[in-house]
């Protein structure tokens, strides 16, 4: 009982993993109640149990895991975290609870894989059950199988997979076992009831008993569908659903009919396909040749065989289906014939759409077959043609089935209709659109009348069934000239008709229709060539008047519609038709002979004629009355005249037939010519084309002028024609029908006819354009010329917009029959209008078998004949023969001429073909993608036009649909995929819809996006948002879930960069505007409205709105042209307001690397000029128009100056939302401001610098940097501005330069600011002199360009200028040099005049006096600042006081940090610039080779003045240190250096200086401004015991732990200070950290002698420095080291832990502390701590301590700042790129009270015993920081050096996406650094180029730092003045001077003590090697003035250094 009260007292989750089983018994129960009890599902109680659950369900003693087992289900059921167990737990509950005989447990496991389905875990526990069933122990299988029906039962085959379980169903049946057996027959009972008959094949060859047994238990089964009862957490609404239904009581099936309809399983899915090609017999291809057929059939029956697999892996069929076409077109065995065709049949249903290739091949063969009249061999056709069509388009096949419609046998006739009927019952109203409905529904029409009757019922069967597929609607246009009993005919045909896959066609056309309306049009708009678009558009409106649409128009209007059909009356019946309705005299006198009297009659007839009745007047009889003798042959002009106004005013009046037509049209056309009564004639066709449509009698009227000789009449009837066809559009003309009698007026002997003809060419031409010409080909080049003269006069022209012939349509009707002809109207019917030859008889057998020819000279001669066929028919027929597959086997021919010439040929097929080329994309098109990949750029180059020529035929759909287009992405050939994507990436924008296949392409496009290869990743990453326009993000996204993790989260990160990139997509073409121009016009006012308001950033992110501003745009024009009068100043308005919506900036990628190659290239002209020339302006003009929207270009190049300000205005406003798009197109911005410079308007300027203000204040905040192409075309015609006359202009000009320093390197402006000094305006010399002097106080000497000294000679000559601004100016400047670095100045400026030199002598005594003043001013503000807790911006200038030389000895700390302990940094966001370097200046800089050394400048100008040291011996010790501060700092700078010395004695004597000082409160204030160099010291003095000394066997350990004590207890003195602790900056506190917790963990520590006190002693330090340092600072710093922590993948776990225990502490004493802490700070580190890691990404750490650490944290500010906690968040700039704020905000409007405090010290325990999973960093954003160092021209050297570390510690490091988008000129500078740094650490070792870096900082100069000139005479002076001041200081503060002499630095002068620290520091960079000792033996002997007696080694190895460092720069 003592063991037992030892564990009772132990927590629950210790007693569940205790070695006795009655403890874990009991633990198991209390864990059981305790969840039960604890409500919150994600409460950290769970966090505990999460490893201990697989123990739970895998106890080895049977009582306890049946306690465990019920735990562990309530754990799954309420816990948040549970998902994460699922793998482990279900694979430990099938090993170890599935073979245990008590039921119950079975039962329990069973419950806990349910479970885990229904919290979203099916995929998981489904493949466990499945390994599971290859278990040996037979129960194991039983009860996977049991536990497999038991999930598809209750929560159905949508979430339980079936595909998998119906793979391993088979095998269960073959088992020994006969429990295994009957469950899987169970198991295939549920699977039946959810899929029906598609588990039938999977199962087909299962043993025959079992299989009638199974079809018995699936007879009995109920045949209404199953239902899911159980429900997943997500689909809690069809619970609720469920449950209201059970309630009910209702069982109707109704209530998910759309749930059961979507669970259709197609039972091909659930098959596996099998490879067949290889396993064909080998002798298969001789044997089908063979000359006895019994062979033949062997050869056929092998295949048979083998295609009765039901699904067949794809591969390369060709040769098998040609065998195949062969037997079935060539064979005269019948029985072979049937048998191939049932092959074919078997091949087409297991490839299915992937043998749509070969469906072009066989489609012709089978049909031409079907003269066949044996029924077995009819069937077999029947059912291979089945099967072909389902694996292709009705499209596709078209052109092949209309070809057989005229057939001369009529079973042929009979079979192809009766296969199109079968073919429409699968179609839809999408799939069978009008354009393919068209030829088909002629082609029936004429089989109607046949004489064949089997001939007439299929073609009634036909149209019945399209008449049922798309509505009586759609087919009666067709089916105008049937008559009655036919039509209903093929009424009753539609009834019968059943459809497949439909309930039926009448009530769901209606609904259906409009809708896929768009996918259809939408390829018809990009698939002819561009000219053709704009015919298309305008032919829009008049469409409605087509021939086929009018009588449907008409028939709206009752039964006289059937009169259109009217047929012809005897004279009788006319003339007693006639008489009834004309006056008897009329009638009498219409033939008499006197011309009077037949007037007279005339005037009767016109006047009955007026008063009829449209209904009463018989047409037809009175225009036969006026064609009664004499007719048309009338000799009087006046009766002729009044008889062609009649029948004009018959023709409009009456229902005019063309019967009717035909009576007159003979006498009109022969009239057409006559001088007096042409004009009536004319009005007469006119009247008759609008009631019989002027297509029908445009051809009528040509063909009867050109059957006559009168060359008037031709000439006339054209130019009626002509005008006509302005008047009616262009709508359905048959072009063809009169093209030849054209052709015959243009070869007319008059001329009147040829100039007739061409006027006529010239309107066609509008409506048509190019492909017109093409008729005209053949023509001589003399007439030709007329031609292209005409068409050119035509160019740029659009066509009026009609206005006759559509007024007869129903209104409600004319909407539709334009959305309907957009289909036929297209560019493709005017290409359809070609006359095309069919070439397919001259594809001859030996043609084809001379292209396949082993020698490639006969396949060039083979190809050669197939280029000289095409050429010859110009243009061609789609049935090309055996050509395709011929042709696709010459796209893979070794010889790449040959491959060239086949993509010529296939270029000229394109042209040829037309869009009938579509159905040969499978077969031919698809293999030119293929040649994308070949390794010869030409020919890439070539198959790249080809792919272009053949999609302006086909459209883009084609290509799209299917697996063809994924399989070729899918292949690893860079080439191929960086080609097809830039392809992709090109054509997809312009598409309205895409097919669903499209999607098929992610999987390959997401592995491009990692490709090897830089160009694929960046061609992909373009690709991106094209595909998402289509697809949507949440699609894409969704897609990622099967890639790796890794993949994932940067493929996820690369989808929400494109999101913003992604495009809109077209709009649709605006068709509405022509119907309904009027209401349009407010509709867009006030869609423009809105968008205008909308927040630009909105616009950007979100394309919704785009859609609108583009349709609007073609709706402009069309409006006006619909309604000639009606306002068309306010749609001009609507136009521009519309406009104006979008975007002002669009994003072009790579466009500004383009212009700045042209540039490079001299392709264009390069920004340089006095004054700007009409050239620069045009360029830049035609620069910007892709650029900016067409609106804004036209304000910005407006000769109103009034337009400028209003555009600048515009640009303003959209600045900040569009960042990224302005940044695109800075250099053109910029070069459109400069044209502005030249302009004299003030408004206009002061408009431009406000924007440039703005413009430089967003991209210094975008951290970007000018490009040298930028600047330079910008910055000398700003510079240019500085000299403006009026104050303003220069006050703001100086402004934007002092910005512009911030983007563009100080060093690179310079020369521009040199240049603008050499003007002659003396106020631009003035104030550039100005600038320059303003560059050298703030950035140094090294600004000055090319060198120092030829700067400062070219200023100098300023000072003997004539104009006293531009002297003062000048001699300032040189005094701001003096400033920098004091006498060495008058060395550099060279000779000066006596007078000059005087001048700048008086100058340099009086700014002498002037500054001491400011020189302590800046240090105190500057310490004061932290003091303010949530001071947003203040962090900088505090961290700008650390010394220049620490700053340099820091940046290579950090470096080495990185090389040695692999310890991956991200730089800290506290640390902006302290440690940036400007290397490259001093690298290319000579000058400063002679004072590299002097790295410590000190300010010795108070020294120099004796007065000043008696006053001070005198003066009482200050208790104000500011005064001494300065004359102290450098001491201290001394000693401090001292601290990171590589000798342990020299460290520990410093360390101990400082703690004397530290020790005193009134002493320690001078370490104030010192506390973050100190440290910095101490930490690298830390890290070098813990990388060198501690590894070092030689010394001694006792030593190490005094210097360690040294280091603890100075610590401890100075955060026993809270002034001096708070001192300390973030990213120094967070490196001192790493240090402390480093030492903690080091177990060598342990084994020195006392190592646990010292380690008890940096406990107590830690603590400290987390109560005394600034609070902010001190966690922050915890928040980026534990980010770092987690992320790197060395360094032990525990480290981690020991970070968030020190958080934990700090969350502990937040109470306290909330008023003093920054919290903008704070959460701008959590939001980049949760940026990097995401709260899934923390979920899947081992440990979930980091969660609830950030969790914890973020719960406690919430309970103390409540709500404001949200105002905190300034400082982050996105907030979106974390989880932060919504967190946040869930927190608050909860108010959680938290528990996670009270529970902390189980949670360190917990925290410690779990173990970290370390994640691999998050690449990204280091590398990113990284190139931004390497961009950045001061830290370009830093930058590299990183790079190389971080190459070499990753060595599969993937740089690419970040060299991507830079020039080639940075990618190779990289390379170059790169390959440098390597060569330089191979050659020595650890040196490194920084070791010779001179002092210098980009940030500041503080005016302590004056340098000492070298070889300055009065040096021992200084030094010496400088000692003895030290001397006193040291007396006053109490020091001991008289030190024993050895163990300090020698002091007999200055000089040696700051070139010890000096060289100290050279020590440091060469990472400490030296030891101090030989360095001070150098010093005795180094304070010579010049230097040159100090120990040559020395020097030398200085001078070798700085020699490598130049030469490697060179």
């Amino acid at each position: 009982m003592a063991d037992d009260s030892e564990w009772m007292k132990l927590p629950i989750d210790q007693k569940c993993e205790h070695k006795i089983w009655k403890a874990r018994l009991n633990g198991y129960e209390e864990a059981l109640k305790l969840f039960q009890r604890i409500e919150d599902e994600k409460s950290p109680e769970w966090g505990k149990y999460l490893g201990l659950v697989k123990r739970f369900v895998t106890d080895s003693n049977a009582v306890a895991q049946l306690k465990g087992l019920e735990a562990a289900l309530a754990f799954i059921e309420n816990a948040h975290v549970a998902g994460k167990t699922t793998g482990e737990v279900v694979s430990g509950v099938v090993c170890k609870v599935f073979n245990q005989p008590k039921a119950r447990a079975k039962e329990l496991g069973s419950d806990i894989c349910l479970m885990y389905i229904e919290i979203e875990k099916a995929e998981v526990v489904q493949d466990e059950l499945i390994k599971g069933l290859d278990n040996k122990n037979p129960k194991i299988v039983v009860t996977c199988l049991e536990t497999l029906r038991k999930a598809l039962c209750e929560f159905g085959s949508k979430i339980i997979t079936l595909k998998p379980v119906v793979k391993v169903l088979p095998k269960q049946f073959e088992s020994r076992e006969k429990a295994v057996r009957d469950e899987a027959k169970s198991l295939a009972v549920e699977i039946y009831r959810w899929i029906r008959d598609a588990l039938r094949a999977p199962l087909q060859n299962i043993n025959s008993v079992q299989l009638k047994d199974l079809e018995e238990e699936w007879v009995k089964l109920p045949t209404t569908a199953p239902k899911q009862t159980r429900f997943l957490r997500s689909q809690q609404d069809l619970k609720a659903k469920f449950e209201q239904h059970q309630a009910a009581g209702g069982d109707d099936a109704d209530g998910d009919n759309e749930e059961t309809e979507v669970a259709q399983v197609d039972p091909y899915e659930l098959l596996e396909a099998v490879e067949i090609l290889s396993k064909l017999p080998k002798d298969f291809y001789e044997k089908i040749e063979a000359k006895k057929w019994q062979e033949r059939k062997e050869a056929l029956e092998a295949v048979e065989t083998l295609t009765k697999n039901p699904k067949l892996e794809n591969g390369d069929y060709g040769d098998l289906v040609r065998a195949l076409k062969k037997v079935i077109g060539k064979d005269a065995n019948v029985m072979l014939v049937a048998m191939a065709a049932k092959i074919l049949a078997a091949l087409a249903a297991g490839l299915r759409k992937k043998f749509g290739t070969y469906a072009g091949l066989v489609v012709p063969t089978i049909l031409e077959k079907f003269k066949e009249k044996k029924p077995q061999v009819v069937q077999a056709l029947q059912e291979a043609i089945d099967a072909v069509f389902l694996t292709t388009t009705l499209q596709n096949i078209s052109e092949d089935v209309l070809s057989v419609m005229d057939n001369k046998n009529p079973s042929i006739k009979q079979q192809a209709s009766l296969f199109l009927a079968r073919s429409f019952c699968r179609c839809t109203p999408s799939t069978l659109p009008k354009s393919v409905l068209k030829p088909f529904c002629a082609a029936f029409l004429k089989q109607v009348n046949d004489s064949a009757p089997e001939v007439r019922d299929a073609a009634f069967e036909a149209l019945g069934t399209a008449m049922k597929v798309v509505g009586e609607k759609a087919v009666n246009p067709f089916l105008t000239d049937v008559d009655k009993l036919k039509l209903d005919k093929i009424k009753e045909c539609a009834d019968k008709v059943e459809l497949v896959g439909k309930k039926g066609g009448g009530g769901v056309e209606k609904k259906e229709k409009p809708a896929p309306k768009a996918p259809v049009e939408a390829p018809a708009k990009p698939s002819g060539p561009p000219k053709k678009a704009p015919p298309a558009k305008a032919a829009g409106p008049p469409k409605k008047g087509k021939p086929a649409s009018a009588p449907s128009a008409k028939s709206k209007k009752g039964p006289d519609a059937k009169e259109f059909v009217e047929t012809e009356l005897s004279l009788e019946v006319c003339e007693e038709k006639a008489a009834a309705v004309l006056p008897a005299s009329c009638m009498q006198l219409l033939d008499s002979g006197n011309w009077k009297e037949r007037l007279a009659s005339m005037e009767e007839f016109q006047r009955a004629v007026e008063q009829m009745d449209k209904s009463e007047m018989p047409c037809q009889a009175l225009v036969r009355m006026l064609a009664k003798k004499p007719g048309w042959k009338e000799t009087n002009f006046q009766v002729m005249q009044m008889k062609l106004h009649v029948v004009g005013l018959i023709a409009q009046k009456g229902l005019f037939s063309k019967t009717s037509a035909l009576v007159v049209l003979d006498g009109l056309v022969d009239k057409v010519g006559d001088v007096k009564c042409g004009s009536n004639a004319k009005e007469a066709l006119t009247a008759i084309g609008e009631a019989c449509s002027l297509p029908w009698i445009a051809e009528q009227v040509v063909s009867l002028a050109f059957a006559q000789k009168n060359p008037k009449n031709q000439a006339e009837t054209l130019n009626w024609l002509a005008n006509a066809m302005k008047e009616f559009g262009f709508a359905g003309i048959n072009v063809k029908a009169f093209i030849n009698n054209v052709k015959t007026a243009l070869g007319a002997t008059n001329p009147a006819v040829r100039t007739s003809a061409i006027a006529l060419l010239g309107v066609m031409y509008l409506y048509m354009g190019a492909p017109l010409r093409m008729f005209f080909e053949d023509e001589k080049p003399a007439l030709l010329q007329q031609i292209n003269a005409e068409f050119e006069k035509m160019q740029g022209q659009s066509p009026p917009a009609p206005f006759r012939g559509a007024k007869k349509a129903g209104a409600e009707e004319e909407g539709d029959a334009a959305e309907e002809e957009e289909v036929d109207g297209g560019p493709g019917d005017i290409m359809d209008l070609l006359p095309r030859t069919d070439i397919s008889d001259k594809i001859t057998y030996d043609m084809v078998t001379k292209i396949s020819d082993k020698n490639w000279k006969v396949r060039k001669e083979g190809l050669d004949e197939v280029v000289a066929i095409i050429s010859e028919a110009k243009f061609i027929q789609p049935s090309i023969g055996e050509l395709p597959m011929a042709l696709k086997g010459r796209l893979n021919d070794s010889n790449k001429l040959l491959v060239q010439q086949t993509l010529n040929i296939l270029q000229q097929i394109a042209t040829a073909m037309g869009p009938s080329l579509k159905q040969h994309v499978r077969n031919l098109g698809i293999p030119v993608i293929t040649v994308l990949g070949d390794s010869k750029a030409n020919v890439r180059a070539a198959a790249m036009t080809t792919l272009n020529a053949w999609v302006e035929q086909t459209g883009m759909k084609e290509w799209l649909e299917g697996e063809d287009l994924s399989e070729e992405l899918k292949k690893e050939n860079p080439f191929l995929r960086q080609e097809l994507l830039g392809w992709l990436a090109e054509k997809l924008p312009t598409l309205r819809t895409v097919p669903s296949d499209l999607m098929l392409c992610l999987p390959n496009l997401y592995a491009c996006l990692e490709d090897r290869s830089g160009d694929v990743r960046k061609k992909a990453q373009d690709a991106l948002p094209t595909f998402m326009m289509h697809l949507g993000y949440e699609k894409m996204v969704k897609a990622t879930g099967k890639l790796k993790p890794a993949s994932k989260d940067q493929v996820v990160g690369m989808l929400e960069k494109a999101r913003a990139l992604m495009p809109a997509k077209p709009a649709a073409p605006g068709k509405a505007a022509a119907s309904k121009p009027a209401s349009s016009a407010p509709a867009a006012k006030q869609a423009s409205a809105p968008a205008r308001n909308q927040s630009p950033s909105e616009d950007f992110s979100d394309p919704e709105p785009k859609p609108d501003t583009k349709k609007s745009k073609p709706a402009g024009p069309a409006a006006k042209k619909g309604v000639v009068g009606k306002k068309p100043p306010v749609k001009a308005g609507v136009k521009d307001e519309e406009d104006r919506s979008g975007p002002l900036f669009i994003l072009v990628p790579n466009a500004k690397e383009q212009r700045i190659k042209e540039e490079k290239g001299l392709k264009i002209l390069k920004w340089n000029f006095m004054t700007p020339r009409d050239e620069y302006v045009e360029q830049l003009k035609t620069q910007m128009s892709t650029c900016l929207p067409r609106w804004l270009q036209d304000e910005l190049f407006h000769f109103d100056f009034q337009r400028h300000v209003k555009a600048i205005g515009a640009m303003i406003e959209h600045l900040e939302p569009e960042c990224e798009a302005v940044i695109s197109c800075l250099d053109l911005v910029l070069k459109w401001f400069t044209l502005r410079f030249f302009d004299t308007n003030t408004s206009v300027l002061m408009k431009v610098l406000e924007f440039l203000k703005l413009l430089f204040i967003m991209l210094s905040r975008k951290n970007y940097q000018l490009s040298d192409y930028e600047a330079s075309s910008f910055i000398p015609y700003l510079i240019l501005k500085v000299g403006e006359s009026k104050d303003v202009v220069r006050k703001d000009v100086r402004a934007i330069l002092t910005m512009l320093c911030k983007v563009y390197a100080a060093s690179k402006v310079f020369p521009f600011l040199m240049d603008g000094t050499k003007s002659k305006n003396s106020k631009q010399r003035s104030e550039c002199l100005e600038e320059l002097g303003c560059l050298i106080e703030n950035f140094g000497m090294n600004v000055c360009q090319p060198t120092p000294a030829k700067a400062l000679k070219e200023i100098a000559i300023h000072i003997g200028d004539r104009d006293t601004t531009v002297r003062n100016a000048a001699l300032n400047t040189v005094v701001a040099v003096y400033n920098t670095c004091g006498e060495q100045v008058f060395k550099l400026i060279g000779n000066l005049s006596e007078k000059e030199m005087s001048m700048l002598e008086e100058r340099i005594k009086r700014s002498a006096k002037k500054t001491p003043a400011p020189s302590t001013k800046p240090e105190r503000p500057q310490r004061e600042q932290p003091t303010n807790p949530n001071a947003t911006f203040l962090r900088k200038p505090a961290q700008e006081e650390v010394p220049n030389k620490l700053k340099i000895m820091y940046r290579t700390y950090r470096i080495q940090a990185r090389a040695q302990n692999a310890h991956l940094e991200q730089s800290s966001p506290s640390i902006p610039k302290e440690f940036q370097l400007d290397l490259d200046v001093f690298e290319n800089n000579h000058t400063f080779a002679s004072e590299i050394p002097d790295l410590v400048q000190h300010k010795l100008d108070e020294v120099l003045e004796p007065v000043m040291i008696p006053e001070r011996k005198i003066r009482p010790v200050s208790p104000h240190f500011d005064d001494i501060h300065n004359s102290t700092a450098s001491t201290i700078n001394f000693v401090i250096s001292q601290v990171a010395s590589g000798d342990i004695n020299t460290s520990i004597q410093a360390l101990a200086q400082i703690d004397e000082v530290l020790r005193q409160a009134d002493k320690a204030e001078a370490m104030s401004g010192h506390i973050d160099q100190f440290l910095i010291a101490t930490f690298m003095q830390l890290r070098l015991i813990y990388n060198t000394h501690m590894a070092d066997d030689r010394l001694d350990k006792k030593d190490i732990f005094k210097l360690y004590s040294c280091i603890i207890g100075n610590m401890l003195s100075l955060f026993s200070m809270e002034s001096l602790a708070r001192e300390a900056s973030m990213g120094v506190l967070k490196d001192l950290m790493h240090g402390l917790i480093t030492l903690m963990l080091d177990s060598r520590v342990e084994d020195i002698e006392d190592g646990q006190q010292l380690i008890r002693s940096v406990n107590l330090l830690v603590v400290r420095v987390l109560e005394k340092s600034d609070q902010t600072n001190i966690l922050s710093a915890l928040l980026v080291l534990l980010q770092d922590s987690l992320i790197s993948t060395a360094g032990s776990p525990m480290f981690s832990e020991l970070v968030m225990k020190c958080l934990w502490r700090m969350i502990r004493f937040l109470p306290q502390t909330i008023n003093s802490i920054n919290l903008d700070r704070i959460l701008l580190d959590v939001h980049n701590f949760m940026k990097v890691f995401p709260k899934e990404k923390l979920k899947q750490l081992k440990s979930d301590v980091p969660h609830r650490t950030l969790k914890t944290l973020l719960h406690t500010l919430c309970r103390l700042t409540g709500s404001k906690i949200l105002d905190h968040m300034s400082m982050i700039e996105n907030r979106n790129e974390s989880e932060l704020e919504a967190h946040l905000r869930r927190v608050v409007k909860h108010s959680v009270n938290l528990s996670g405090l009270k529970s902390d010290k189980n949670t360190e325990k917990g925290a410690l015993r779990s173990d970290d999973k370390v994640i691999k960093a998050k690449v990204s954003d280091i590398l990113s920081e990284i190139f931004k160092k390497i961009g950045s021209k001061e830290n370009t050297k830093e930058g590299l050096t990183e790079l190389y570390e971080y190459k070499q510690k990753y060595s599969d490091a993937d740089l690419e996406p970040f060299l991507r988008n830079t020039s080639q000129f940075f990618q190779s500078y990289v390379e170059r650094g790169l390959r440098m740094i390597e060569s330089e650490r191979e050659g020595k070792g650890r040196i490194q180029t920084s070791t010779v870096i001179p002092q210098h900082s980009t940030d500041s100069y503080l005016p302590g730092s004056s340098a000492v000139p070298i070889s300055s005479n009065g040096e021992d002076l200084n030094a010496a003045a400088y000692y003895e001041r030290l001397k006193i200081l040291r007396q006053r503060r109490g020091l001991e001077n008289s030190t024993p002499e050895e163990d300090r630095p020698p002091l007999s002068s200055l000089r040696p003590s700051v070139a010890s620290s000096t060289d100290m520091l050279h020590s440091k960079l060469s990472q400490l090697k030296e030891s101090r000792e030989h360095f001070q033996q150098e010093q005795t002997h180094s304070h010579s003035p010049t230097r040159s007696s100090s120990p040559a080694s020395n020097l030398d190895d200085l001078k070798k250094r700085l020699e490598r460092i130049k030469s490697n720069r060179q």
